[in-house]
């Protein structure tokens, strides 16, 4: 069955000299904007308890132009500056809602390089892609094609900190529903063996962090070396922003591939409800674990499945996976990380992770006919509750913890 879903189109270009000084002094005005409308609103709520809504900022943008120390806003598009007005007043939307932290200040070094602009700030016509205040076209490579007779009705431009330029399309987009299939797929995510599904099949961990591990360092040591505030140091940091920049393009592609395969070839998707933020507290797992990104898989596959019409079932964080035996249902006291296979009372020998992914399979099937499990809401810090806290209540209270959380023990 098709879906339409809104779909963003990410395409590199490379921008003139005189196109890249105008889109680096749009990025600092719309940084500028929204930090001056997040210190007003937070400044009416703290001194006078008083909330600005998005048509009284935009006001106040208004009225910043007619100064002599802000007149420079007016010289850059206007459609930008308005989206992150709307960007700000939908952050405080989801801070009231309890979904995100109070919005923070951008900064210039570390916040990321972008603008947003809607139909009214740029033409696409006969794949040239104009801007406002731009002038010229921007030079894009078109390495994949738009839906046909799809109309972008927005278009962010984003310069990475390795100074890549990107044009991100957002567009409607009819996605066709996958093959059908009743197949039923357990998966245990891990570090050795980045998954291992239900089936028996693991699938290796490619390490992108650590094959570059040595050419990251190079770059970093000779960054160390450069004065601060020079232009060889600038240049050292970009060769240090390109090593990283490779190692996420080839993590993310291969997680594109894997959730894709996952979500094609089953019907329904178990996964655990692993709780990262937690187990990167860890100094001995902390850099294999962000490597793995266990968390960007799980977002491609709640998305993809969406997409493609498939279930995708998450099953409570506390679920003894590991140490549960499928045959027999004995839970053993203490597994740690080095007992790769173990023996239960019941004779079977079992291998740490497939055992570990045939019950999350097994508990995924029995939340899903009784329409427990789905899409559970992610925990926070925020909502009053941490995850560590609920670790160590049911840890007293002597509920059995997932096996992840008791590796990194």
């Amino acid at each position: 069955m098709a879906r339409q879903v809104r779909r963003a189109f990410k395409y590199r270009f490379y921008p003139t000299e005189e196109q890249a000084a105008e889109l680096s002094r749009t990025f600092g005005c719309v940084r500028l904007v929204y930090n001056k409308a997040l210190e007003e609103r937070t400044r009416a709520w703290h001194g006078e308890k008083r909330r600005i809504s998005y048509a009284q900022s935009s006001a106040l943008l208004t009225q910043w132009k007619k100064t002599e120390e802000l007149a420079f806003l007016a010289e850059v598009s206007s459609v930008p500056l308005q989206q992150a007005l709307r960007h700000l007043q939908t952050a405080f939307v989801n801070f009231f809602a309890k979904r995100a932290a109070y919005p923070r200040f951008k900064s210039r070094k570390r916040s990321r390089a972008s603008a947003e602009y809607t139909r009214s700030a740029f033409t696409l016509r006969d794949g040239r892609l104009t801007l406002a205040k731009l002038g010229a076209p921007l030079d894009i490579r078109w390495s994949r094609p738009l839906p046909e007779g799809a109309e972008p009705s927005t278009a962010t431009v984003s310069c990475d900190r390795a100074g890549r330029w990107f044009v991100s399309l957002l567009c409607q987009d009819t996605i066709a529903g996958g093959p059908a299939t009743d197949a039923l797929v357990g998966v245990d995510a891990g570090i050795t063996a980045l998954v291992t599904l239900s089936s028996g099949e693991k699938i290796a961990n490619p390490r992108h962090e650590r094959r570059d591990r040595a050419r990251l360092a190079r770059a970093q040591r000779n960054l160390a070396r450069k004065a601060p505030d020079s232009a060889n140091r600038d240049r050292a940091r970009r060769k240090v922003a390109r090593v990283h920049a490779r190692i996420a393009d080839r993590r993310r592609d291969f997680l594109h591939k894997l959730s894709t395969r996952l979500v094609r070839e089953n019907q329904t998707v178990v996964i655990e409800d692993l709780a990262v933020r937690n187990l990167l507290k860890n100094r001995r797992l902390a850099r294999a674990i962000s490597d793995a990104a266990w968390a960007e898989l799980r977002s491609m596959l709640e998305y993809k499945c969406a997409w493609y019409g498939r279930d995708l079932v998450v099953i409570d964080r506390w679920f003894p996976s590991s140490k549960l035996c499928g045959t027999c249902g004995t839970v053993r006291t203490k597994l740690p990380l080095n007992f790769r296979e173990w023996t239960c009372e019941c004779g079977v020998v079992h291998d740490r992770d497939v055992n570990a992914a045939r019950n999350i399979r097994a508990a995924g099937l029995a939340a899903s006919a009784c329409g427990d499990g789905v899409r559970p809401q992610r925990d926070t810090s925020r909502t009053g509750r941490s995850s560590a806290k609920q670790e160590t209540q049911r840890a007293t209270a002597g509920t059995p913890r997932s096996w992840a959380e008791e590796e990194v023990k």
